[in-house]
């Protein structure tokens, strides 16, 4: 039995990753048929069913911060789950990123203490899986760029604490990757900047937006075997 999630329902062998529980949500209703809530245990809501072109896909809730991704994927590994794209939000670091571009996570840097914990060294980086990362890459087209991006274990990313070789910080991907990988999945990451390095945010609407269009590419990357 998993230790944090409690399916409801079948749990699909392909997964989308979000930290937030609405942005969950929001993509469930966005890109699968019929979906049935798959967890709310904790919070962490999840959600399954079957995409317009009938694969079956799991949208799952990660919540904040590297610990609770890294349990989430654990449980989702134990469920069955080989493959997944992480669809998150970052902020701008140091004038490298625009407010609202979508960025392609090439390599994620570990910038803090937390990151040891899934065997990932201060300064070293985590990849994403190259066949999905070019599959976004291809269903994105000019709509998005590859990237280096970190992850802090608390935000705002100040200029202290972010690589100076970085476009973007946010709180998990590091997380994701690595533990992903350590556990046999394939996995990937796309990043909205939601936040330019002035603290400028993304209009509601905008992100939604945003989240949707990733989404899509999140989906159809996973639909090939």
């Amino acid at each position: 039995m998993p230790a944090h999630l409690r399916p409801t329902a079948p749990v699909a062998a392909d997964a989308i990753l979000v930290g937030d529980p609405g942005r969950a949500l929001l993509l469930a209703q966005e890109l699968l048929e019929q979906p049935k809530m798959s967890n709310h245990a904790r919070g962490l809501w999840g959600y399954s069913g079957c995409t317009a072109a009938g694969a079956e896909l799991t949208i799952q809730s990660t919540g904040m911060g590297a610990p609770s991704a890294a349990a989430v994927i654990a449980d989702l590994a134990e469920l069955g789950v080989r493959r997944a794209v992480r669809v998150g939000t970052c902020t701008a670091a140091g004038g490298r990123a625009r407010r609202g571009e979508l960025l392609l996570v090439a390599e994620a840097v570990a910038a803090e203490g937390s990151a040891a914990a899934f065997s990932v060294a201060a300064g070293t980086a985590v990849g994403s899986d190259p066949v999905l990362l070019d599959r976004l890459r291809r269903e994105l087209g000019p709509d998005a760029r590859a990237a280096r991006v970190t992850s802090l274990d608390a935000m705002p990313a100040d200029a202290g604490r972010v690589p100076a070789d970085v476009a973007a910080a946010d709180m998990q991907t590091v997380a994701v990757l690595a533990r992903g990988r350590a556990l046999g999945m394939a996995i990937a990451a796309v990043l909205i900047v939601c936040e330019g390095t002035e603290g400028e945010a993304m209009d509601g609407e905008d992100l939604e937006r945003a989240a949707k269009r990733a989404g899509k590419a999140a989906s159809a990357a996973l639909s090939k075997p």
